[in-house]
């Protein structure tokens, strides 16, 4: 694969690159992105070697869109229309079901492969790409029996050269599992911040108070609305699911509180304590 298109140059699309270019010096990488500055920012970082458009796709062998989930909608069938026979396309959204339906019918839809890389930071744009983000990362593939054999195993190949574990899920139970461990928890981060900013209106008290217990927990209210607004409303019934589901449990844990039961405070978060083992479990 010595063409390779970058849709979306920031944290997702410009790791990719940054990794391609290091396992595949020999390879061109172009950017497409909507952002002028982006592209700008990303070859004087020497994330991509040349801005291009869509026009262009023509002579891609590997296309990588890493777009909110709402544009890849619009996007992917546009790609689809341009590329070869030959080249393989994939995007990196949070949210599989209605993107997939998107291609659906599309008559280039053995093209492409319907992936999303468990993997990222708070940060975003050029400057927040790293180097081997995605290693040791596990990358869900949907609908694999719908892309052409020989594609699929040049970007399962690639996968395997960045250092990613593959997991085969269908769309629904994809964005129904990830409603849970990662939806709900960015989320939770966005509106503990909120909750602070609204009670603590003296930031240089936050800053001085915060420890990095509520830092950590915090982290991913620094993320992207752009980005993550779109997943809501793409997964919106399986977010809200999660959501009913917390909130019961946040209301028990007042009850318990109020009724000044805390030895079934303890117990509750003695039972939740078996998380760690999970975890670990999966380093």
């Amino acid at each position: 694969m010595n063409t390779i298109f970058i849709i979306g140059v920031g944290l997702i699309g410009g790791s990719f690159a940054l990794d391609i270019k290091k396992l595949h010096p020999e390879s061109t990488i172009f950017g497409i992105d909507n952002n002028e500055a982006h592209l700008d920012e990303a070859i004087e970082l020497k994330i991509i070697d040349q801005k291009a458009k869509f026009e262009d796709l023509e002579k891609a062998d590997l296309v990588i869109l890493a777009i909110p989930v709402d544009a890849t909608l619009t996007i992917l069938p546009k790609v689809l229309d341009h590329v070869s026979d030959n080249a393989i396309v994939f995007d990196a959204g949070s949210t599989k079901e209605d993107i997939c339906f998107s291609v659906k019918n599309h008559p280039k839809r053995r093209n492409y492969l319907a992936v999303h890389p468990i993997a990222g930071t708070e940060h975003s744009g050029p400057k927040a790409a790293i180097h081997n983000l995605y290693k040791s990362k596990t990358n869900i593939i949907c609908e694999v029996e719908d892309t052409a054999f020989k594609l699929q195993e040049r970007a399962l190949e690639l996968f395997s050269e960045l250092g990613m574990r593959i997991r085969y899920m269908n769309p629904k139970a994809h964005d129904k599992h990830i409603a849970y461990v990662s939806h709900l928890s960015h989320i939770s981060a966005f509106m503990l911040g909120k909750t602070v900013i609204d009670k603590e209106r003296n930031e240089r008290d936050i800053f001085d108070m915060a420890g990095s217990g509520f830092e950590s927990t915090v982290r991913l209210a620094k993320s992207s609305p752009a980005m993550w607004a779109p997943i809501f409303k793409q997964n919106k019934t399986n977010v809200i699911e999660t959501l009913d589901e917390y909130i019961s449990n946040l209301k028990h844990f007042k009850t318990l509180m109020e009724d000044g039961d805390f030895d079934a405070v303890f117990e509750e978060m003695e039972t939740t304590n078996h998380i760690k083992d999970i975890l670990n479990g999966i380093q």
